[in-house]
């Protein structure tokens, strides 16, 4: 998770760099950059124009540049970087949609169940026509889309008692739009009542009704006593302008907005006086001053801060956020460091996908349930303090230089999809082409693992755990009364060669017994060979015939020579059997137990071994005595090896008994020697 992080990290460094880069780019080639100030004599009259349209001014009785001028310098100042965006906003013909209700409830949770949006919906009385046409309603639906304001169309066929019941007897246009200054209040529906069925006049009567609930300020008295007021708002945005109404845009961010800030349009058209503006340091109009508990702000002066919806939208956004706004930014970060698995994962593409999945729906998982008690932890009454001091943080956090930027970095990307996402591929293609050099230095297979070899591995992984337990779950020694293991039909199914090799985990093998051969004689290792160079050859000899033909006895004749040794122990002359086996009467076995135990000059220390262990003193992995210190291993069926030989062996992916075949992993019952009828000792 941290190897994802840091390469998000680095992918946002890398496209600020980017960013400053192109900056570098354009002010090379044009000679300005995004935040220099664009005089409007210098422009066309459709630019003008297009300026005035994306801030939502009306200049329909406007035929002269010079005053369509005016009224662009009367909004605000114009930046080179909100000139390029309305610009390439004007070329793109992008069709907007605009949603058909089915019926009353379509309508009431889409329109009036809305509390933080306008809507404008064309009703269509039942057999009539509608009252816009379609040529200039999608004109109309074009226009206001650019604020925010969602389009619909309602026809009373598929409804009539609902248009009855609202008085709709004929076409017209409804508006609807937040009654109260109060997040979640009340919706009011407005019909238009004007002659003129045009675009222009359709769209300044949205604007008009829009700009009501922006409170207003005519004189100096009323500023120093709004300015001076105390309320709930902690976050108040003036825009002070000569203008008969607030743009468009400014309108439809106090809707956006309710109940987080509040919005306040001072007109200073008619004012004589304007000392108490230069008292709390106005100087020149227009200007967007935003208030807050920390400070006065003025809006325009950074990186990105121009005067359009999607700007001051964005703005807002990072000061007063919202708890969903909060939610949708840590989704798109989790899922963007998730997506960094794609490539950072080596090996089949197939792996690569799968484990991408995994992840994504582990991630978005974890992420929904943590934010569960959050939202339960935000609702607490007493956290109020908390929740300021986290808004007072976001306030002086965005309002920095280094925020501006971000801003404006963001709105740059968002813009060009296809360049955020060019970025991201390349970022990750980096990524693949690095870990996949370290992988191959380190020399990994699974660099070079292909879909077939991955699927069968996969395979293997899930047949292991399908017919065999986690091995790691089961710590030896084990506490069981059980006489026999229930699975073992199922571990008996695995080892043929017709099925495929489960894959077990080897954690067990550092719990099983381990102990140092002791011996209690103390002749070296010369004398002994010297003593018996003949034997050793022929035991080693003869126990290889053994170890092979004992490993082509069946579990039945086993169990049988268990049962047969077990009741004639006492007539049995070997009782520890050479070969690994307690129950062994195989004719070499005894023969090199006779000559071993004959001689006297090396007998093994017993009483160092674990009690379930049975008693040998040769390796039948590597067919070799046990010497002196050697280091031991046991497996649970009682079987001893060569520390090294068995891990080897198990490691292998043999996990069984080298002799009885015994799952290494599993405990056996061991081995109780039947006691004698008589009560003497048995001769």
């Amino acid at each position: 998770m941290w190897v994802k992080l840091c390469c998000l990290l680095l992918y946002f460094l890398a496209l600020f760099v980017l960013a400053r880069v192109f900056e570098a780019v354009a002010w090379y080639e044009s000679g300005f950059l995004a935040t220099q100030l664009v005089d409007p004599v210098a422009l066309s009259f459709r630019k003008l124009r297009t300026i005035l349209e994306c801030r939502g001014l009306g200049h329909s009785g406007l035929p002269e540049k010079k005053d369509v001028r005016e009224l662009v310098e009367k909004s605000g100042d114009l930046m080179e970087g909100e000139l390029y965006s309305a610009l390439k906003e004007e070329e793109a013909s992008e069709s907007v949609s605009s949603t058909n209700f089915s019926g009353e409830m379509h309508f009431y949770e889409l329109v009036e169940d809305t509390k933080d949006g306008i809507w404008l919906v064309q009703v269509i009385a039942n057999g009539r026509s509608p009252l816009v046409g379609k040529v200039h309603w999608e004109k109309m639906v074009k226009k206001v889309s650019r604020f925010g304001i969602r389009t619909g169309t309602f026809n009373c066929s598929s409804d009539p008692r609902y248009c009855k019941r609202r008085g709709w007897l004929k076409s017209t246009l409804i508006m609807s739009v937040p009654q109260t200054s109060t997040s979640k209040g009340k919706v009011m529906l407005k019909e238009y009542s004007g002659r003129k069925i045009e675009v222009e006049h359709i769209f300044k009567w949205i604007t008009a009704h829009a700009a009501s609930r922006i409170k207003t300020i005519y004189n100096s008295e009323h500023l120093k006593e709004e300015w001076n007021k105390s309320d709930q708002y902690r976050v108040k945005i003036y825009l002070f302008a000569n203008l008969d109404q607030p743009p468009a845009f400014f309108s439809a961010l106090s809707v956006k907005f309710t109940g987080r800030v509040e919005f306040i349009f001072v007109n200073v058209e008619n004012w004589d006086n304007k000392s108490y503006m230069a008292e709390i340091g106005i100087y020149k109009t227009p200007s967007y001053i935003l208030r807050t508990p920390e400070g006065i702000y003025r809006y325009g002066n950074n990186t990105g801060e121009f005067i359009s919806l999607r700007a001051m939208d964005s703005f807002l956004r990072s000061l007063q956020p919202e708890v969903n706004d909060l939610f949708v930014l840590s989704l798109v970060l989790v899922n963007l460091m998730a997506w960094m698995d794609l490539f950072i994962t080596q090996g089949a593409t197939i792996k690569r996908f799968v484990v991408l999945i995994s992840t994504l729906g582990t991630y978005n998982s974890l992420l929904i349930i943590s934010w569960l008690p959050v939202l339960g932890f935000l609702q607490l009454p007493y956290l109020d303090s908390f929740y300021e001091y986290s808004l007072k943080l976001f306030r002086y956090s965005n309002t920095t230089t280094l925020a501006s930027w971000v801003r404006a970095d963001w709105m740059f990307y968002s813009s060009h999809p296809a360049l955020f996402l060019s970025t991201y591929l390349g970022h990750g293609l980096l990524i693949d082409y690095f870990e996949k050099k370290r992988r191959r230095n380190n020399n990994t297979d699974e660099v070079n693992a292909n879909n077939l070899e991955w699927l069968s591995s996969l395979w293997d992984w899930y047949t292991s755990y399908l017919f065999h337990p986690i091995a790691s779950f089961q710590h030896f020694p084990f506490d069981s009364d059980w006489d026999e293991d229930p699975d073992l039909f199922l571990e008996r199914l695995a080892f043929p060669d017709l099925w495929l090799h489960p894959l077990i985990p080897t954690d067990y093998i550092k719990n099983l017994p381990m102990w140092r051969f002791q011996c209690l004689g103390a002749h070296s290792d010369e004398e002994m060979l010297e003593t018996f160079p003949d034997s050793e050859s022929d035991s080693d000899s003869e126990n290889k015939e053994v170890f092979s033909s004992d490993r082509e006895v069946s579990e039945d004749d086993e169990l049988s020579t268990f049962h047969r040794c077990s009741e004639g122990e006492h007539q049995c002359g070997v009782k520890t059997c050479l070969c690994g086996s307690q129950y062994c009467h195989h004719e070499p076995c005894e023969r090199k137990a006779r000559s071993y135990g004959s001689t006297g000059d090396m007998e093994p220390d017993w009483s160092a071994w674990p009690s379930d262990m049975l008693h040998c003193t040769e390796c039948v992995v590597c067919l070799e005595n046990f010497a002196k210190d050697c280091l031991l291993m046991g497996l649970p069926c009682g079987h001893v090896f060569h520390q090294n030989c068995i891990v080897m062996w198990l490691a292998g992916g043999r996990h069984c008994c080298p002799v009885c075949r015994w799952a290494s992993y599993k405990k056996k019952q061991p081995y109780i020697h039947p006691q004698p009828l008589s009560s003497e000792p048995p001769s």
